[in-house]
């Protein structure tokens, strides 16, 4: 049975792609995926400028508070949960509307992407040897073994993944990294903007934030166990204001500093996205924005869910 494309909405944080899957959903007769992969997180909702129910407009949104703080996002599991979705949407007759701004997690729902398997045992040794070698040991391993991995990895955790991947496989970690080539049929919709106006936004953003009680969710969500995760305490603003519960930062550096990090990633976000030429870019702020974005996702099915639907293909890409 044929299958209109997935709609995947991205960009960078703060841009304003919450709002647009929801009303392209109404427009479309649809339901959203989350790939934004901290709101895979229970209580982290603050922070995370996590959709609420009003905002969702009545709108099915899946994947969302799938995690404890304590647990490890797991962008393969990510994969398999979010395809299983999209066969569910599709089963109603139904668009599935993707939006995140994760952009690896984007991928891995979009494209053809095969993740390599783990073992605790091999970690556990390569962790054992980062604490006794220090991060320069291992990397010199992973030149020998996978330069390109080594020329792109920043940090010890992604070292020691790259070196597990090596040792189970056989294979550099390198071989792994995806083709632009999709899974299913998909459309990409990537919200462009004014850099200046997005700073600007994210600062009063991070702002509503704390006043709104950020410093209050942090730290019910320490007494939960938000440190001893892996993924959970390295979130924007929840890193930052840790600090401000050990006393080693106030309020006000907090803010500062998340500011000044949410503005980074931001800028990385761009940077991925805008490398993808499969992403038709429409203005953040474009009076017709929902329309734009709907002639390019495609008609709405006008199908029930198990009858035959007609091919629905993308729109003419801009």
């Amino acid at each position: 049975m044929a299958r209109p494309p997935v709609i995947a909405v991205v960009g960078p944080t703060g841009s304003g792609k919450s709002d647009l899957a929801v009303s392209l959903a109404l427009e479309l007769g649809g339901e959203v995926i989350n790939a934004d992969a901290m709101q895979f997180y229970r209580g982290m909702d603050i922070g995370t400028a996590k959709i609420t129910l009003a905002e969702r407009r009545g709108v099915p949104h899946h994947l969302l508070d799938t995690l404890d703080v304590t647990e490890e996002a797991s962008v393969s599991d990510f994969q398999q949960q979010a395809r299983e979705v999209i066969r569910g949407i599709h089963a109603r007759g139904k668009r599935a509307i993707v939006a995140g701004g994760s952009g690896l997690y984007v991928r891995a729902v979009l494209d053809v992407l095969e993740f390599p398997g783990t073992d605790p045992a091999v970690r556990r040794t390569l962790e054992a040897e980062l604490e006794q070698s220090g991060p320069e040991a291992l990397l010199a391993r992973l030149r020998d073994v996978d330069p390109v991995s080594a020329g792109r990895v920043s940090d010890a955790r992604r070292i020691v993944r790259a070196l597990e991947v090596h040792q189970l496989t056989g294979r550099p970690f390198s071989s792994f990294m995806p083709q632009r080539e999709y899974f299913q049929p998909a459309v990409q919709i990537g919200l462009a903007v004014d850099r200046e106006a997005l700073r600007e936004r994210l600062g009063l953003r991070v702002h509503r934030m704390v006043d709104n009680g950020l410093l209050a969710e942090v730290r019910r969500l320490d007494a939960a166990g938000l440190r001893s995760g892996k993924t959970a305490p390295r979130a924007l603003g929840y890193a930052q204001f840790l600090k401000v519960l050990d006393g080693a930062a106030t309020v006000a550096e907090a803010t500062e500093d998340t500011i000044v990090a949410t503005r980074q990633f931001a800028r990385r976000q761009l940077t991925w996205f805008r490398a993808d030429p499969r992403i038709s870019w429409l203005d953040w702020h474009a009076p017709h924005l929902v329309a734009q974005a709907a002639a390019l996702a495609g008609s709405p099915p006008p199908w029930p869910a198990h009858s035959r639907p007609a091919d629905a293909g993308p729109g003419p890409a801009t």
